[in-house]
């Protein structure tokens, strides 16, 4: 074991699982709730139909019970369930990499405003992209609201940066307080955006910052693949980079690592992540902020378990709430970010209570 590994064991002692295990049972959650997910639905349509859905994609039969059942299971469920995994697990892993970085479990890409910055340059997008903004939009096409929302969650992630630099460290209290501010302040023009759109545009963007897959297709889909496949790429080179800074920044450059490199791809992994995320499923609080907790509860602080178990954790979370979501008020839909504001405002709420004033420094 070598030294960096050594000194790593110690800040998490505890006996854990092994790494294998943890996984294991990680992706069997994950396996179930996705079967459920297809499976459940309020139109009583089940697995068993699969076959005939099946047949009717690949243009085998065009019986009408067969292509009511592609619509259902093929186009519907399939992509939303899609979604939902990446949005988890992009929200977790996001969270995941904050909090490594602020060594700080109240660190959430929704607490600093990132969230909130995102959703303002993609409601900026929806209701500008129509009018004054068109010849920006357009031209994107499907692209158009991962990337404003990319460039949004990235604008607001360097601002608080900025903010909480204090002699080249990052000063946590600062940077929370300062992204309670950003974030309101995103949100005051966001409503000055919504209070100009049209009755249409406002019900959908309703509907949309309480969080929401029910506009889930496969264009979506395709429109968070490179985001998927970047995040896919990144991630596994910031453990190492991540581990170190539990030891501490100063600590972590004596061991050879790269901090202000790290903290750039964080950052930008961060941006991406929320980016997309709120693109495609609108605002979902508390998924980054309660997952890496329970994951770091589960497997210890190593960023090597951490990280990837965060992802299939939150998609698992993310795809059993949107379960919830679409049957407890059926045949209607409750937002799917109210239902993880269940979960992860007693969460937060106990992370406060047992932290104190501390959990802020």
């Amino acid at each position: 074991m070598t030294t960096f590994d050594t000194k790593l064991a110690w800040v998490g002692a505890t006996v854990r699982p092994s790494r294998g295990k943890v996984f294991l049972a990680l992706a069997t959650v994950l396996v179930v709730v996705a079967v459920l997910s297809l499976a459940i639905g309020p139109t009583g349509i089940s697995l068993q139909a699969l076959p005939r859905a099946l047949e009717a994609s690949l243009g085998l039969t065009t019986d009408a019970a067969a292509t009511r059942d592609r619509l259902v299971l093929i186009d519907l469920r399939l992509p939303r369930t899609l979604l939902a995994a990446f949005v988890g697990a992009a929200l977790a892993t996001s969270g995941a990499m904050m909090q490594g970085l602020f060594r700080n479990p109240l660190a959430d890409p929704g607490l600093i405003g990132v969230s909130s910055g995102a959703a303002l340059f993609a409601i900026s997008a929806i209701v500008l992209g129509h009018g004054i903004a068109a010849s920006i939009v357009a031209p994107l096409g499907i692209y158009a609201l991962p990337i404003a929302a990319f460039f949004g969650g990235l604008l607001t992630t360097i601002i608080l940066v900025v903010i909480a630099s204090r002699n080249g460290e990052l000063a946590v209290g600062t940077l929370l307080l300062a992204g309670i501010a950003v974030g309101a302040f995103a949100a005051s023009i966001s409503g000055v955006i919504v209070y100009v759109s049209d009755d249409r545009e406002l019900r959908d963007l309703t509907l949309w910052q309480m969080g929401s897959l029910s506009g889930a297709s496969w264009q979506k889909v395709l429109a968070v693949t490179p985001f998927a496949v970047v995040l896919a790429l990144l991630v596994p080179r910031l453990t190492r980079g991540l581990n170190g800074f539990l030891l501490g920044e100063a600590e972590a450059m004596h061991l050879g690592i790269d901090t202000e490199r790290t903290k750039r791809l964080v950052i930008a992994a961060t941006a991406a992540a929320v980016g997309a995320s709120v693109a495609v499923a609108g605002v979902i609080g508390f998924v980054g902020l309660v997952v890496p907790h329970v994951m770091r509860l589960i497997s210890g602080p190593d960023h090597r378990v951490v990280l990837p178990g965060s992802a299939v954790l939150g998609a698992a979370l993310v795809i059993a709430a949107d379960i919830v979501a679409r049957m407890i008020v059926r045949p209607a839909e409750l937002p799917i970010g109210i239902v993880l504001a269940f979960i992860g405002a007693p969460v937060f709420l106990h992370l406060v209570l047992r932290r104190g004033v501390r959990g802020l420094e």
